[in-house]
């Protein structure tokens, strides 16, 4: 039996990177919440269609429609040995929502790994993050440079400048932090820490704290 993993930190911390390498090498889904509204979307089915209708309108989506869509996603066969979250929860509500949803199932989530990286960290992270218009590659000035011939023509996107990141942490610390206590106290959480780090490291800081 795999293991049902929810992957916690800052925007920046890393998290998506260091999931992909997880379930690569655990034989698992990485369920990115982002990328299922995106299939839902691109595909028009029911749940689609509402998530569009709160899009249009400019509305958050609601927590019992990410539920539900995330809900949908793990009763497919291939989640029945684990999966990787990554992205969802992003409140206690909805941690709340998943919990109940997967007690009814028999299961729980056995391990949320929070990648703790300071914000001063972050911010120097993210800032250094440049996109390639084109072909939409994404580097880092700092851990993945760009080849010298393309960097003249790489743009810092609206998202990664250091004042729209620190408004990103500011709401991280009020919505989202808070998930790190209520797995904690469900025995569930496993700290790493993630600054001063590479993302080889990381990963094996990781590995080496999951149970077997």
């Amino acid at each position: 039996m795999g293991l049902r993993i929810v992957m916690l930190g800052a925007p920046g911390a890393g998290k998506g990177t260091q999931a992909i390498r997880m379930a690569a090498k655990m034989g698992i889904p990485h369920i990115s919440t982002g990328d299922i509204f995106r299939k839902n979307l691109r595909e028009g089915t029911d749940l689609g269609k509402k998530v569009q209708g709160y899009l249009n309108s400019g509305a958050l989506v609601p927590d019992a429609v990410t539920c539900e869509i995330v809900a949908d996603r793990l009763q497919e066969t291939d989640c029945a040995n684990g999966y990787i979250l990554d992205g969802f929860p992003r409140s206690v509500p909805q941690a709340e929502m998943l919990t109940d949803f997967l007690a009814k199932r028999d299961e729980k989530i056995e391990v949320a790994v929070n990648i703790d990286v300071p914000d001063t960290e972050i911010v120097d992270r993210l800032s250094a993050r440049r996109s390639d218009p084109e072909t939409g590659a994404v580097y880092n000035l700092k851990f993945n440079p760009p080849p010298a011939e393309i960097a003249e023509k790489l743009i810092q996107r609206e998202d990664d400048k250091p004042d729209t990141v620190k408004t990103r942490l500011a709401t991280y610390h009020e919505t989202t932090e808070p998930i790190i206590a209520y797995y904690d106290e469900q025995g569930a959480l496993k700290n790493i820490a993630g600054d001063k780090a590479t993302p080889d490291e990381i990963y094996q800081r990781i590995m080496d704290i999951l149970p077997n």
